[in-house]
């Protein structure tokens, strides 16, 4: 993966600092953004499923 060089060289500076790899870094935060973004999809449907559930029930 290529990274523009300030985001690189903030990466290698974190994996420096955590003894970790650049590539573990990168596989983590790519995760974690994945997570944060099925939670908001998750959030969003119950949200509308507690606010619309007297039409949903009609609609049944």
């Amino acid at each position: 993966m290529r990274l523009p060089d300030d985001l690189d060289a903030k990466l290698t500076e974190r994996a420096r600092r955590e003894r970790r790899s650049k590539q573990e870094l990168a596989i983590e935060a790519i995760r974690e953004a994945q997570n944060r973004a099925e939670l908001k999809v998750d959030d969003v449907l119950t949200e509308l499923m507690d606010s619309d559930a007297e039409i949903l029930d009609h609609l049944k």
